[in-house]
Formats: structure tokens, C-alpha cells, sequence
């Protein structure tokens, strides 16, 4: 995986072969193993496609701190583990209720709850197994950051305490700073561990780290703002998961508590702050400018 020259830049170009780097690591990091039935449950949602962005924004982080992204492969990989992990437990009757992920039944739905609860549990730890134990060419002391980084991501400060504060406002009246703190804790702080990782693996100091930050909150914010909008926009076929299902479940989302035009126009100023925030390394910041233009022009 090579550096990006920004003076012949082709987003398209990088996005394919960026992707492509991240779905082979993805295959090799489950090689055979037993029990077979829970390899299989891993892989059914691991190598199920998607956009790939969170691993692509580690790479292009590691890349614009003056780093190898071929370092960060393995920490790539590792965040992908646990955002599926975070979809496979999202998806089980008792949170969202989904039958749909990524175009094709979840992952309970083929291997049954108690199955799906264990692989996403299996992700979880090889999360930490990739960066800890197959990051060859990194320092210790970068590796241990990284884990620190993604255990406060993985838990109660992040994702789970999300997913709780989630669930306790369904058929809740919910301000815009409670639904905030969720989908900053819920969406965005993977977001945050995707760009500061990858950063590290390369040695960043801590005013690009606090950018990256920045960053990172400007842009997950929008993403969820988007992901709303499409929940009321687009359909089930599109999405690849269900279109409508936060209506069913009487759910705040920002169309919900703003409109659509006023969400619109949130999603658009969060990433030009963003933007805004990795400015000062310029041509350097294409790849993550190019991102987060990229979230809010997404349709699916």
C-alpha cells in the first residue's frame, strides 16, 4: 500500500484500492480455526461488504501523520472486528430487533442468538489479539496506546455506554444533547479511535491528535445525521438493512427533532468544521478531507 501523491489524487482510485488492502486483511485475520460453526459466524458478518470506511480512516490518519498505512493494517482490521461486533449485538431481538444487515439476513437470524452473541464476542478479543499480537514493526509503546485507545472505545465509555443510553430513551422525549451524547458515544467515538490509532501507529504528536479529534467529532456526528436522513429518505433495498425501523421503535433521530432541511444543513456545517480542523497539514489532509465529503454524500 503505497502513499497518496496529492498533485494526482483520485478518490474513486484510492477508495477501491484501499478497500481491497482492507478485505484481504480482513479474510487472512480469520484463517481455519475450531469450533468451526463460530469461524463461520465470524466471517458471515466480518467479510459481509460494506463501505469499510472506519479502517480506511485509520489508514489515511496513519498516512497523514508520516507513517507507513501498511503499519496500521493490522489496527485497520482490528476496528472493523469491533464495529461488526457492535452491529451483530445492535442487531439481536433484545436491542434493535433487525433482520437485515447488509443486504442479507443478521447474523442471529442465521446462527441464532446465543451463536451471535458469542461471535461477536470472539471479534471483541481479536480486536485486541490483531493490534497486540500481529502488529509486527510497531514500538510497544505506540501498540499499547492503541489498545488503551480502543478499550475505552469498546466499553462503557464508548460504544456500550452508547447502546445503553439508547435503549433507555426509546419512546423517550429526547433533547438534542442527549441524542448527541448518543450517537458521540454510539457512532462517534469509533470514529474518533479510526483517525487517532492510526495517527499513532505513525508517532503523531498531540496537536494532530487533538485535530484529528476534532475531526473525528465534526464528522460523526454527520454521519449519523445522514444515516437518520436515509432511515427517512431511502429503502430497505438501498440500505442493504431496514429502511424505517427508528419510526417503528418511536426513536429521537435528528429528521425527528429538527426536520429534514435543518438536519440537512447540521450535517454539512459539522463537516466543514471537521474540515476545518486538519486544515493546517493541507495537501497532506486530502484523503480525510475527501472522507468526510464523502459521508455526507453517501446514499446508503
Amino acid at each position: 500500500m503505497n502513499k497518496v501523491n496529492s498533485s494526482e489524487f483520485d478518490f474513486e482510485k484510492y477508495l477501491i484500492e484501499t478497500k481491497k488492502v482492507v478485505e484481504d486483511a480482513l479474510d487472512f485475520s480469520l484463517s481455519p480455526e475450531k469450533p468451526e460453526i463460530l469461524r463461520e459466524s465470524m466471517r458471515y458478518s466480518l467479510l459481509a461488504g460494506g463501505k469499510r470506511i472506519r479502517p480506511i480512516l485509520c489508514l489515511a490518519s496513519c498516512s497523514l501523520a508520516g507513517g507507513d498505512p501498511n503499519f496500521a493494517v493490522p489496527t485497520a482490521v482490528a476496528i472493523e472486528m469491533i464495529h461488526t461486533m457492535s452491529l451483530i449485538h445492535d442487531d439481536l431481538p433484545s436491542m434493535d430487533n433487525d433482520d437485515l444487515r447488509r443486504g442479507r439476513p443478521t447474523n442471529h437470524k442465521v446462527y441464532g442468538d446465543a451463536i451471535a452473541i458469542l461471535a461477536g464476542d470472539a471479534l471483541l478479543t481479536r480486536a485486541f489479539e490483531m493490534v497486540s499480537l500481529r502488529s509486527p514493526g510497531v514500538s510497544p509503546e505506540r501498540l499499547l496506546n492503541v489498545v488503551g485507545e480502543l478499550s475505552l472505545v469498546a466499553g462503557a465509555p464508548g460504544l456500550v455506554g452508547g447502546q445503553v443510553v439508547d435503549l433507555e430513551c426509546e419512546g423517550k422525549e429526547v433533547d438534542l444533547e442527549t441524542l448527541e451524547y448518543i450517537h458521540l458515544h454510539k457512532t462517534g467515538a469509533l470514529l474518533k479511535a479510526c483517525v487517532r490509532t492510526g495517527a499513532m501507529i505513525a508517532g503523531a504528536d498531540t496537536k494532530m491528535l487533538d485535530a484529528l479529534t476534532k475531526y473525528a467529532r465534526g464528522i460523526g456526528l454527520a454521519f449519523q445525521i445522514i444515516d437518520d436522513i436515509l432511515d427517512v429518505t431511502s429503502n430497505s433495498e438501498i440500505l442493504g438493512k431496514t429502511a424505517g425501523k427508528d419510526l417503528l421503535a418511536d426513536k429521537t433521530t435528528y429528521p425527528k427533532l429538527l426536520g429534514l432541511e435543518e438536519s440537512k444543513k447540521r450535517a454539512l456545517s459539522l463537516v466543514n468544521n471537521a474540515k476545518e480542523a486538519i486544515m493546517p497539514w493541507g495537501e497532506d489532509a486530502i484523503c480525510l478531507i475527501a472522507l468526510a465529503d464523502f459521508i455526507t454524500n453517501r446514499d446508503r
